[in-house]
């Protein structure tokens, strides 16, 4: 089953608004469009899986539980220049978790999609 795509499932209250948004901000191409249920996209090897609460994936567990967005998993999309890529995203009204955290393997920041679901953005150390 190896193919070298990574699928990612994410729960979104709004297909056809999580699409535009990945599109928009994050450089992610659309694969297929079935709103207000499914769409995928993709940007390089991941492909996004965005299941709205008519998809499948939206059905409640046998214990009634429903799935839904957000929560503290999250896609890592590594950048060049995060300084820069958190200006344009500012600029574009993209709404943030946190400001930019420094470490010793790099810099983070964490976005937040229209359903409440994480993206972090990283930018290793230069060494």
């Amino acid at each position: 089953m190896e193919n070298g795509t990574v699928n990612v499932r994410y729960m979104v209250e709004n297909v056809e608004t999580s699409i535009e948004w990945y599109v928009a901000h994050l450089g992610f191409s659309l694969i297929s469009r079935y709103p207000p249920a499914f769409a995928d996209v993709q940007r390089g090897a991941l492909r996004l899986l965005l299941s709205g609460p008519s998809s499948s994936a939206g059905r409640p567990m046998a214990d009634g539980e429903v799935p839904c967005p957000g929560g503290w998993n999250r896609i890592h999309l590594i950048v060049d220049d995060l300084e820069s890529e958190v200006e344009r995203l500012r600029a574009a009204g993209v709404r943030f978790r946190n400001d930019v955290v420094r470490g010793p393997g790099g810099s983070q920041v964490l976005l937040v999609d229209p359903s409440g679901n994480l993206v972090e953005l990283f930018q290793p150390a230069r060494t």
